[in-house]
């Protein structure tokens, strides 16, 4: 069947680019056109066309494109007002398709059709990656990438993405990428990756959409291991004995990286975690307990910003800064100020240990002074934990961690000043 369908869409490409011309119109004439045409053929043109334009802009002429689109394709205040009286008036289902018609902007209809070309769907991932680089505080670019999220948050839901095993024996374009979007522990050489997916007690899976088979778009790396481990240098270490999997009573998520740029904001990371569980516990179920060992990436900045950056060089103060840091440090809305706390506490972890000499990498100790948190997902705990935070935002965690973020913080060193 895979085999037929690349042939047929191998058919279906060239009959367009037999069909297409070049088109040197401006692009926002293609694009009107493009909203217009009712021909299969001509709109694959158009589309390939307009994809292929934009591919080779600069980012002046790229901005300038997503500034005709948040401009000129909006919504019509007017004619969605009068849909909604006409609507308020008579709930009928006629009246209910005008005001679905009317609220939409067509740059969202421009964006579905962009997407029947084949291949389109990433492309379209890469615009938006352009935007959210390019787009600063114009609020027109701030509402073409709501509506490209929007898009994306249906295009990438959970029932299209597919969980694929990442092992030694993966295609080498797969394994190339992985390197490459290692965003937590930096992968140094194909050595390095061996050691991380070939031994029995090492796993990683990663999301994949059809459309885009040869491109994760978040993978999570697994260690097997006995007991809770406090230091990413002994779990990543050259020379560790490998343990058989059927030894193994726990399972690490040492690393989770989101790959693609353009789907930031789209989150895979709670439903991998869930399917990676449920998987591994089907395959081992002598595992007792799943367990992060994770970053605390922006503790030592709060360190700093409270003047407590000359208390955080002992490993029992650095841990009670950690926990302070976690439990009591808060956005405006009350979330923990830490970004992998807010992921794993809404996905229904708790904060289970602090240790402060986790992680010795230079950027280990710039981020977090050295310091990782283990966040464990206790499988009857879950749901109730995700309430607690998402309704209440409380934060839960082990007796211990909550003692210590009730104890007082260390006294900030005075800041003085030399007289002129």
């Amino acid at each position: 069947m895979s085999l037929m369908a690349d042939l047929l869409s191998t058919l279906f490409e060239r009959r367009y680019a037999a069909a297409e011309t070049r088109d040197d119109r401006p692009m926002r004439q293609l694009a009107q056109d493009l909203l217009t045409s009712r021909g299969e053929v001509s709109g694959m043109a158009l589309a390939r066309q307009i994809l292929d334009r934009y591919a080779a802009r600069t980012d002046d002429r790229k901005r300038s494109f997503f500034e005709y689109l948040g401009r000129e394709l909006d919504i019509d205040a007017d004619a969605m007002r009068s849909a909604l009286e006409a609507y308020g008036a008579d709930p009928s289902k006629r009246n209910y398709g005008r005001l679905m018609a009317a609220s939409e902007p067509r740059r969202q209809e421009l964006a579905r059709r962009l997407n029947q070309v084949p291949g389109a769907t990433g492309r379209l991932v890469e615009m938006r990656a352009d935007l959210l680089r390019l787009a600063g505080d114009d609020p027109a670019l701030a509402r073409v990438e709501s509506d490209l999220r929007h898009l994306f948050a249906s295009w990438f839901n959970r029932g299209f993405l597919v969980l694929r095993p990442i092992n030694w024996e993966s295609p080498a374009h797969i394994l190339d990428k992985i390197i490459a979007y290692e965003a937590v522990h930096a992968i140094h050489s194909w050595d390095d990756l061996r050691r991380r997916l070939r031994p029995a007690d090492r796993r990683c899976f990663g999301f994949f959409h059809p459309v885009m088979p040869d491109e994760p778009l978040i993978f999570v790396q697994v260690a097997l291991t006995r007991g809770i481990p406090g230091s990413i240098q002994g779990l990543l270490a050259e020379e560790r004995p490998e343990l058989k999997p059927g030894e193994a009573d726990t399972a690490v998520f040492y690393s989770i990286s989101n790959c693609q740029a353009g789907l930031a904001g789209i989150s895979f990371g709670n439903s991998l975690i869930k399917q990676v569980v449920e998987d591994l516990s089907r395959e081992l179920p002598q595992l007792k307990s799943f367990v992060t060992l994770s970053p605390i990436p922006g503790l030592m900045r709060w360190v700093e910003s409270e003047g407590l950056g000359d208390r955080a060089g002992s490993p029992e103060t650095l841990r009670l800064l950690a926990a302070h840091y976690l439990i009591n440090a808060k956005r405006r809305e009350e979330k923990p100020l830490d970004p992998v706390a807010r992921f794993h506490l809404n996905n229904g972890a708790f904060i289970h240990n602090i240790h402060p000499m986790g992680d010795l990498s230079p950027n280990g100790l710039t981020q977090s002074g050295g310091a990782m948190v283990n966040y464990l997902y206790d499988l009857k705990r879950i749901s109730k934990n995700h309430e607690d935070f998402a309704n209440n935002n409380k934060v839960v965690a082990a007796k211990e961690i909550l003692n210590l973020a009730r104890a007082p913080l260390p006294a900030p060193q005075l800041r003085t000043g030399t007289d002129a």
